[in-house]
């Protein structure tokens, strides 16, 4: 060990008065402890600080830019994260330049959204991409949110990922994020899926959201109605859709715990909106994609990724612009192999989402090479997680995938205290939980 400089020396005298002045009655306690306190070693404290560094994890991202994070802003002053900002306003502006193309908000624009996103001239941005569609041009739009292209079947071939990891703030150190380009195989490049709806439009192009305001996907609600506000806005900026203006009425999805998304979208469809876009939560959404396109109208999910999507009988009317988790579960055994990480244990939700995930990361993995020792998958709504965590102590594996939603700060908190945490082992997290809210969920102690 290097011995210390005498100005290390000095720090160490000054903290042994201080140590001594706190004995004796002092109340002056400014004096804790230099940086070097906060190591790779678990002290089975749930709130100390930088417990969660060094935890990675993957989420659709592609890298923002500056301006735009500033128009998010604008918005929504408060916004601590921007996922799935993004791709809530590509979905709007991808839909929106459907309608123009097909001269109508009735159902049969669906059958232009595929096209707008790929095989023309580039565009970005809708008054840009509206100009050329003006003026007779096929169009390529190139979103926020990346490139799109998308499959026959409405959802992307490419797909942006942010590999993020957690700084000793308990937070996401940006200047860690590294983002990867992932495409889906050729075979996933399917032909159109036609519309079979044929409900009439009325020339007002009106947005409804069903986005997470309450549940346990809430953290990701800001953003997303930041960024169906922002597109709103830059739309009718540019002169509307059809030469009306836009519309937008906001609703909860809730989660599926409760009722709330059913009753969101009855009252969405009473008035009369062409576009639903929502809900966050694949689950959520498997509720009420049948009432939706039953009805004629287009749904588009920034954030699904349940690959049941992807041949859902949807009446031609189901987008995403986030990729089918088929590629998030390579995309992160590609990131644990890189690691070094050649065996890992599985904790996943009891949802469509969880153990979807947990069946396209295994693959993935165990086809690199590496073992997934064993796969729990839990209640989210438990009221402890010991015995799931137990089993992942007793189980020994060289790292930890935990896919969850807003209960992994809880999940995390028995982690750090049976000696599993981020500083002892390698903890790995997916979209549902990598943010600023699972540090803060965290720190807070829920």
């Amino acid at each position: 060990m290097r011995k210390p400089g005498k100005l290390r020396l000095l720090i160490a005298l000054l903290m042994a008065f201080s140590l001594v002045a706190a004995a004796c009655g002092d109340d002056d306690d400014s004096a804790t402890g230099d940086d070097d306190t906060t190591t790779t070693e678990g002290d089975g404290d749930g709130d100390a600080a930088g417990a969660l560094a060094g935890m990675r994890g993957t989420l659709p991202l592609a890298p923002l830019d500056d301006d735009f994070k500033e128009r998010l802003l604008e918005v929504d002053p408060d916004l601590v994260d921007f996922n799935y900002g993004a791709e809530t306003y590509d979905a709007i502006i991808v839909s929106a330049l459907a309608v123009e193309v097909a001269g109508t908000d009735g159902a049969e624009y669906a059958n232009e959204i595929n096209g707008v996103t790929r095989d023309g001239e580039k565009c970005t941005g809708y008054a840009e991409c509206l100009a050329l569609v003006d003026a007779g041009t096929d169009i390529d739009y190139d979103g926020v949110s990346g490139p799109l292209d998308f499959s026959g079947n409405g959802e992307p071939t490419v797909a942006s990922y942010g590999v993020q990891t957690f700084g000793d703030d308990n937070r996401i150190d940006d200047d860690a994020t590294e983002f990867v380009t992932a495409n889906a195989p050729e075979e996933a490049d399917v032909d159109q899926v036609p519309v079979t709806a044929t409900r009439e439009g009325d020339g007002v192009f009106k947005v409804g959201t069903l986005l997470p305001e309450t549940g346990s996907l809430a953290f990701l609600g800001p953003p997303e109605f930041a960024g169906a506000q922002l597109a709103i806005n830059e739309i009718n900026d540019a002169g509307g859709v059809l030469d009306t203006p836009a519309e937008l009425s906001n609703g909860d999805s809730g989660d599926t715990t409760t009722d709330i998304a059913n009753s969101t979208t009855d009252r969405l469809l009473s008035e009369n909106v062409d576009i639903i876009v929502g809900a966050a939560s694949s689950s959520v959404s498997l509720t009420v994609i049948d009432k939706i396109t039953t009805a004629g109208v287009v749904m588009f999910s920034p954030a699904n990724t349940s690959k049941k999507f992807s041949d859902y009988d949807d009446k031609g009317l189901y987008f995403r612009n986030a990729p089918s988790d088929i590629l998030q579960g390579a995309t992160l055994a590609d990131v644990v192999l890189g690691d070094g990480i050649t065996n890992v244990f599985i904790l996943a939700l009891d949802d469509d989402y969880g153990t979807g995930l947990a069946e396209d990361f295994t693959t993935a993995f165990e086809a690199g090479g590496g073992e997934v020792i064993d796969t729990v998958i839990y209640d989210p709504a438990a009221q402890t997680f010991d015995a799931e965590v137990g089993q992942a102590v007793s189980a020994d594996a060289e790292g930890t995938i935990l896919i969850g939603f807003d209960e992994s700060s809880r999940i995390l908190t028995v982690m750090v205290e049976q000696g599993i945490g981020p500083r002892d082992k390698p903890v790995y997290g997916t979209d549902g939980n990598m943010g600023n809210a699972l540090g803060e969920n965290f720190d807070a102690g829920k």
